[in-house]
């Protein structure tokens, strides 16, 4: 049951995180979730960053536990246990991510190390996020592999028309779909987290 629970944290960690992106946006009258990232709402000096920051340690810690979840499932799969350990660095990783400064800033040269280390985050959780769904594809039969390699796909493409607009952010420039693109990206991580869950959850013995 302790396994199982750990499991479900992984479709609490998706559902908090998407209605985070929504509710915290509200929040900001200025904001735009078409034209701007997410990452700027946790921006230094943004309005939503003291309820985002909170929130989003909670959703970190959901995602460690859903990737213990997932160790504790895997018995001798090697590919289920890396991918839970995968899964468990994203979420630890996530407690000490760096914010960057907000756009008006950047563009008047106000960047500073964290705004560098914010990049080097990024990139980092994207491995970690396309390295756990190559190892889990393999682990449920092909119906999921061909899923998770579709996910990838979609991540790829949508991952670089952001980075195409991304310099527009520091350059307080207008980026006028990066907030789609970045939210379909996330959007279909979170589904593939909640899809992997329940089926680790309804297909794997019990602990």
């Amino acid at each position: 049951m302790a396994r199982k629970g750990l499991l479900l944290c992984g479709v609490a960690a998706s559902l908090l995180y998407a209605a985070m992106t929504a509710f915290v946006a509200m929040q900001w009258n200025d904001y735009s979730s078409v034209s701007q990232t997410v990452s700027e709402l946790s921006a230094i000096g943004a309005p939503t960053r003291s309820l985002w920051v909170p929130l989003g340690a909670v959703y970190t810690l959901l995602m460690a536990a859903f990737g213990y979840g997932i160790l504790l499932s895997a018995h001798h799969n090697r590919a289920l246990r890396i991918a839970g350990a995968l899964l468990m660095a994203y979420g630890i990783l996530g407690l000490a991510w760096p914010p960057m400064h907000r756009r008006e800033v950047l563009a008047a040269g106000g960047g500073t190390f964290t705004d560098t280390m914010h990049i080097v985050f990024t990139i980092a959780t994207v491995l970690l996020m396309v390295l756990s769904m190559g190892f889990a594809a393999s682990t449920l039969g092909k119906r999921f592999r061909i899923y998770s390699i579709v996910t990838i796909v979609v991540l790829a493409a949508c991952g670089a028309v952001t980075s195409a607009e991304a310099p527009g952010v520091s350059a307080n420039l207008p980026t006028p779909w990066i907030g789609v693109w970045e939210r379909v990206n996330i959007g279909v991580f979170l589904l593939w987290i909640v899809v992997f869950a329940l089926a680790l959850w309804r297909e794997l013995p019990a602990a």
